[in-house]
């Protein structure tokens, strides 16, 4: 057998979705093949501390990266092979590693932060790079390409906190002739469904607003369609290929956090009850979408099926979506044939396989 390759795990963060990427990481650790991948945990404390990890069942155990947890780590730059080593300058760490595998959710490891910092390092990472990461975190600028490249989005308006802290009442005016109820408002930079209300009427929309401008100087708001919620994993680089489309069918009157994460009567229906024109067209939608985001490796493109007129609606992408082995993006790939393993390993090729085609292109003069 080859040397294996090393492979740094990177998770928690500095985002309010620190405790579900702990809980994907775990998953994804166990799930790297050890005859072939040497698997590094790395958590990021919220404070942003690297570390490495001494016992990442503790850190699962207590759902978040606590200083303490391992030793502080510092990212030496190499062709290719960065290393991680000590932050004190003792020149301990894990040292060389050939392949970064972040599972960072939300900002500051999804939104493309991390992914400069790696490849400034010269160490490949899994997932796109620094321009898809970005435009799949923040929904304004995600929608707004989707507009470019002609997908269906619903009906939206982006208000920007100061402008919201300034004049009240002519954002909620602006909003009202604009969009209408009822509406939903999200942080622009967010994900996990953190500071995501349904408002009604405008002191709804006002709560709305006071709540996602907590999380996020940009914020969206957008029309509501009575719709079913679809999901589709999408895999690949250049040539990216679609999995069969799920069904989220939640225990809530919309999939928010508690209906994700601590609801048991949410449910995921895979494949989704739909018929194989639909299913087409939601593969077709997906993969476009996440080449019009240029993303990389792995995404879940999710959909809107509005009832009654049934348009089907590109809601957004998510460029490192929740990984745990029950996850929907792995689950629809069990669904297609992939099973969890061969997917994890697959994912570190693409990683190979992207850097090496960057790395063709020549450096400027």
């Amino acid at each position: 057998m080859g040397a294996r390759l090393r492979v740094a795990v990177l998770f928690g963060g500095r985002s309010g979705e620190h405790e579900v990427s702990v809980v994907s990481a775990a998953s994804v650790f166990s799930a790297l093949d050890p005859e072939r991948f040497e698997a590094i945990p790395v958590g990021v404390t919220k404070g942003g501390r690297w570390l490495l990890v001494r016992d990442l069942e503790a850190v699962r155990a207590a759902g978040r990266v606590e200083e303490g947890a391992g030793t502080p780590l510092a990212v030496v730059p190499g062709a290719g092979r960065a290393a991680l080593v000590a932050a004190d300058g003792s020149g301990a760490g894990p040292g060389p590693v050939d392949v970064a595998f972040p599972v960072l959710h939300g900002p500051n490891g999804e939104d493309g932060t991390v992914q400069g910092l790696l490849r400034l390092a010269g160490l490949p990472c899994v997932g796109s790079g620094v321009l898809g990461s970005a435009l799949g975190m923040d929904k304004a600028a995600m929608k707004d390409v989707f507009r470019q490249h002609g997908l269906p989005v619903v009906d939206w308006a982006l208000v920007r906190r100061g402008d919201w802290e300034r004049d009240r009442e002519a954002t909620l005016a602006r909003l009202e002739a604009e969009i209408g109820y009822p509406c939903f408002v999200k942080p622009a930079n967010l994900g996990s469904s953190v500071g995501v209300s349904k408002a009604r009427d405008r002191a709804g929309l006002a709560r709305a607003l006071d709540l996602a401008a907590r999380y996020d100087r940009r914020l969206v708001v957008e029309r509501a369609v009575d719709a079913r919620e679809l999901e589709c994993s999408v895999l690949g680089n250049d040539d990216p290929v679609a999995s069969v489309p799920g069904e989220i069918v939640p225990a809530r009157e919309f999939y928010d956090y508690e209906a994700k994460y601590a609801d048991e009567r949410t449910r995921l229906l895979i494949p989704a009850p739909v018929g194989p024109d639909l299913a087409r067209q939601v593969q077709g939608l997906a993969v476009r979408a996440f080449l019009a985001l240029d993303c990389a490796g792995f995404a879940r493109v999710d959909f809107f099926l509005e009832r009654g007129s049934g348009r089907l609606w590109v809601n957004e992408v998510n460029t490192i979506p929740g990984f745990t082995a029950v996850s929907m993006y792995p689950k629809l790939w069990e669904a297609s044939g992939l099973p969890y393993r061969d997917l994890v390993t697959r994912l570190v090729e693409l990683a190979l396989e992207r850097w090496r085609e960057e790395e063709r292109s020549a450096p400027g003069d």
